[in-house]
């Protein structure tokens, strides 16, 4: 098959759409398939150019087989709302036209976690008459307006109408979660147009290791307990909570527990300046990491921090932090409520707790830190757990029988795949 992938984000970008699209389309090709990816030129999450690139009108590139277009957009950092709505928009635009112009594709994938990426698949896939997968990582605009970052109330009812048009466009819908599932059955859309692929474990890259000594002795880890937040530093991580609970532990003479932060966000700079006016010596902000260093980085640290703010939205979501954590059987403390924690629990990969709760990460820290078979046995089973059930070749061959059926469908109804388990 053609098939066509429209991505906001694609490596060199290392965020979890970036990691999943490409792993999907690496297998895809692989298979013998014809995968062309729209993209944008790599800028997140400063909105700068990465070096090597140039943010062009349109520009081909390649990566594992893949086709790559990537095309011109009004460049925003990653906070704020109205630019970074520009920068949405511009993208849309512009894919648009790219996707006119290329060769017809048998099948669109298009992929939020912002819809505007949504709506250019539809376009697409109007203009050249073919079917449209819409893939849900995000409720948006809903995640927008839990974190405050929207307040307008005229503009958001025109996001929400524009939302249920979205989904009412789309031949078919695919969700990472059973939460992002249940939202849309919530919101009209039926269950059989409706599939769960969840993300999954490249176990070609994620696999337990010993750690590195050039991380341990560039950021001063070793005879350290280290918690690891891994991921972006934006205003729905909540991590507040990592200052609050690092000023707890040291006046608690804990001084062999230490955080290392890891990426890069709208809200890094301003944590990273609290934690220096408080004097917080045990907080470690490295910034923004290659990809290519982050299977190092976690073998090299003792427990991984999954984290949201509290709030309703939050607890429909399964971040793929925990399934990076778990390949490499690293322990998780989860602070996500809802699916992520029951996800967690089954797998006896780690300890749940509240959201925003220092003294519950304090307490969660102190139990790991005091007791390393524990750790060792959390990290173990959820090793077993996420490679036996997330495998990402697994998974990605059954994203192709869903786009083969969806391709035979006229009403994109996929009753047999319509339950793809994201847990056994």
């Amino acid at each position: 098959m053609r098939i066509l992938v429209c991505t906001h984000y694609f490596p060199p970008e290392g965020n979890a759409p970036a990691t999943r699209m490409h792993a999907l389309c690496k297998q895809w090709e692989a298979a013998g398939h014809d995968v062309t990816v729209i993209t944008c030129v790599p800028n997140v999450p400063d909105g700068i150019v990465y070096a090597g690139y140039r943010n062009h009108l349109y520009q081909r590139d390649t990566l594992d087989g893949i086709r790559i277009v990537r095309v011109w957009t009004y460049l925003a950092p990653n906070k704020g709302t109205l630019l970074r709505i520009v920068n949405y928009i511009s993208y849309m635009l512009t894919a648009v036209v790219a996707g006119a112009l290329i060769g017809k594709p048998d099948v669109i994938v298009a992929t939020s976690p912002q819809f505007f990426c949504g709506w250019a698949g539809v376009w697409i896939s109007r203009l050249r008459r073919v079917p449209l997968i819409l893939e849900i990582r995000d409720m948006w605009p809903e995640s927008i307006v839990a974190v405050g970052a929207l307040t307008n109330r005229r503009l958001i009812r025109l996001l929400e109408w524009l939302e249920k048009r979205l989904y009412a466009a789309a031949r078919h819908i695919v969700t990472v979660g059973e939460g992002y599932r249940d939202e849309l059955r919530k919101k009209g859309v039926p269950a059989a147009r409706i599939s769960l692929i969840p993300n999954g474990i490249d176990r070609d890259v994620l696999f337990p290791r010993p750690p590195a000594a050039s991380v341990c002795e560039r950021w001063e880890l070793h005879d350290q307990f280290v918690c690891a937040y891994v991921g972006t530093i934006g205003m729905a991580s909540g991590l507040d909570v990592v200052l609050r609970a690092a000023a707890r532990l040291a006046a608690g003479g804990r001084t062999d527990i230490k955080f290392l932060v890891v990426g890069d966000g709208a809200v890094r700079a301003e944590l990273e300046r609290d934690a220096a006016r408080h004097g917080l010596n045990n907080v470690v902000f490295t910034g923004r990491q290659d990809k290519e260093s982050i299977p190092a980085i976690l073998a090299s640290v003792s427990v991984s921090l999954v984290h949201l703010r509290k709030h309703p939205l939050f607890a429909t979501v399964l971040p793929s932090k925990i399934f990076e954590a778990a390949a490499m059987a690293k322990p998780v403390i989860v602070g996500v409520e809802g699916y992520a924690a029951d996800l967690v629990t089954r797998a006896g990969a780690g300890i749940c707790i509240e959201p925003e709760n220092e003294g519950q990460l304090v307490d969660a820290l102190i139990r790991l830190a005091d007791d390393r078979r524990y750790v060792e046995a959390l990290g173990r089973s959820g090793h077993d757990y996420f490679v036996t059930h997330f495998d990402r070749q697994v998974l990605a061959r059954q994203y192709l029988d869903l786009i083969r059926t969806v391709k035979r469908t006229a009403d994109g109804s996929v009753p047999l795949l319509g339950d793809v388990p994201s847990s056994p």
